[in-house]
C-alpha cells in the first residue's frame, strides 16, 4: 500500500465522527438544570471520544468525565462566553485528562478494547491490521500531539478553536498536528518499503 492511501487512512479519523461544533450555542445559566443536562448530552460523545482516546480505558473515560461535567457545572458563572460552549467543555475535558495522565502513568492505552473501536467488525483483514497500526500508532503519541490529532482530524475543530481548548498558540497546534501526521504517517509506512526499514 502506497503512502497516499495511507495518507486517507489518517484522514478517516475525521470522517468517523464528523464534528458538530456549535458557535452559536448558548451556555445555560447556573442552576439551569435542564439546561446543563441537554448541553451535556450535545457534547457527550466528542467528550467521551477525546477522553477515551487520551486515557485509554473506558473505567478512566468514565472517572475523568464525571469530574469534568461536575468542574463545569460549577464553572458555569465563571463562564464568560470568550469561546463557544462546546470549546470550553472540550478544554475542561483535555484539561481533566492531562491532569489524570500525570497522576497516573502505569495506564497502558494501547488495549484489546482501543483496538475494537477503532476497527469495523466487518473490515478486511488488511484494513484490520492497519487500523490496529494506527491505532497503536495514535496511542504511541505524545498526549498534547494525540490530543491536537483528534481534536483537529477527529473532532473538526478549527486550528484555532483547537488552540482555545489546549491553552497554546494556534501555530503550536498546527506544528503539533503535523508532526503527529509525519509519525503516524511513519508508523503505518514500513510495510510499503519492504525490506528498506527494519
Amino acid at each position: 500500500m502506497g503512502l497516499g492511501e495511507e495518507g486517507a487512512e489518517l484522514i478517516d479519523l475525521r470522517e468517523r465522527r464528523p464534528a458538530a461544533v456549535a458557535t452559536t450555542e448558548a451556555a445555560p445559566r447556573p442552576g439551569d438544570h435542564a439546561g446543563f443536562a441537554a448541553l451535556v448530552a450535545a457534547h457527550d460523545d466528542g467528550l467521551r471520544a477525546l477522553a477515551y482516546h487520551l486515557l485509554g480505558s473506558t473505567q478512566a473515560m468514565d472517572d475523568v468525565l464525571q469530574e469534568v461535567y461536575v468542574k463545569a457545572y460549577r464553572g458555569l458563572m465563571a463562564f464568560r462566553g470568550e469561546a463557544a460552549v462546546g470549546t470550553w467543555l472540550h478544554r475542561i475535558a483535555y484539561t481533566t485528562c492531562i491532569d489524570h495522565l500525570r497522576r497516573s502513568r502505569e495506564a497502558d492505552p494501547v488495549t484489546a478494547e482501543t483496538l475494537e473501536r477503532v476497527a469495523a467488525p466487518d473490515a478486511p483483514q488488511d484494513d484490520l491490521a492497519q487500523r490496529q497500526q494506527l491505532s497503536a500508532a495514535l496511542a504511541a503519541l505524545p498526549p498534547e500531539q494525540r490530543v491536537a490529532v483528534l481534536l483537529v482530524l477527529r473532532e473538526g475543530y478549527s486550528y484555532t478553536d483547537a488552540a482555545q481548548i489546549m491553552d497554546v498558540p494556534r501555530g503550536t497546534v498546527a506544528s503539533r498536528v503535523a508532526t503527529a501526521r509525519t509519525t503516524l504517517m511513519e508508523a503505518l509506512a514500513p510495510a510499503s518499503h519492504g525490506g528498506d526499514r527494519q
